[in-house]
């Protein structure tokens, strides 16, 4: 007799009938999660304390702790890049943050900004304007789905506003948007739309290149 698709009740009926005992393994225990506060500034907004489990990703704080939801979580690794965030640093520098494989614990004290913070809204009729990167992907069509644009509009924005501070040479352009763009995944467009959408809007934005001006 096959007792495969038996329930447990059946099984210890079944066993019991042909003199077997039922042993029955003891239920686990799961460890306690600890809880700890956080605190930090997103887009500009100071949140917290929050009492959150002491291990989860900032990911999973956005999203469920805030309703930030346009950081997009994808390989769940740090090796997609749809899920990074914008780490701005004390000294005025900005650096790109895979939000899926960093704890909300990293960030405390610290202010960063999430795809939602670029766009601003109009106190009065209520309509957005788009950030100029933002934009620029608009017009050259640069993503399909958009599942990994977030990830590639805070790159962007983190070399842009390296390219404020240290202009780079005419014949470094390519390069460098390649080495920004590099680490993101994108499925749809082969990442030629967002090249060229980042390469118009450096050569577009006067003191980012060398000469330009």
């Amino acid at each position: 007799m096959k007792a495969s698709g038996f329930g447990l009740n059946e099984a210890i009926a079944v066993a019991q009938s042909s003199g077997q005992s039922a042993a029955i393994a003891p239920a686990q225990t799961l460890p306690a999660v600890e809880m700890k506060p956080v605190s930090m500034t997103v887009n500009g907004r100071s949140i917290g304390p929050v009492t959150v489990p002491e291990q989860i990703m900032l990911i999973d704080f956005l999203h469920e702790y805030l309703g930030l939801t346009g950081s997009r979580l994808g390989c769940g690794q740090g090796v997609c890049h749809a899920c990074v965030v914008i780490l701005d640093n004390a000294d005025g520098t900005s650096e790109e943050v895979r939000s899926c494989i960093t704890s909300a614990q990293f960030f405390d004290g610290r202010k960063i900004r999430t795809i939602e913070g670029h766009a601003t809204r109009d106190a009065h009729s209520g309509n957005a304007t788009l950030s100029p990167i933002q934009q620029k992907f608009l017009e050259h069509f640069s993503f399909q789905c958009g599942y990994c644009t977030p990830g590639f509009v805070n790159s962007t924005t983190v070399l842009i506003e390296r390219l404020k501070r240290h202009p780079i040479e005419r014949s470094a352009l390519e390069e460098t948007i390649s080495q920004a763009l590099d680490a993101h995944l994108c499925r749809c467009t082969g990442y030629v739309r967002y090249y060229e959408a980042v390469k118009e809007l450096v050569l577009d934005t006067p003191g980012l290149v060398k000469g330009s001006e």
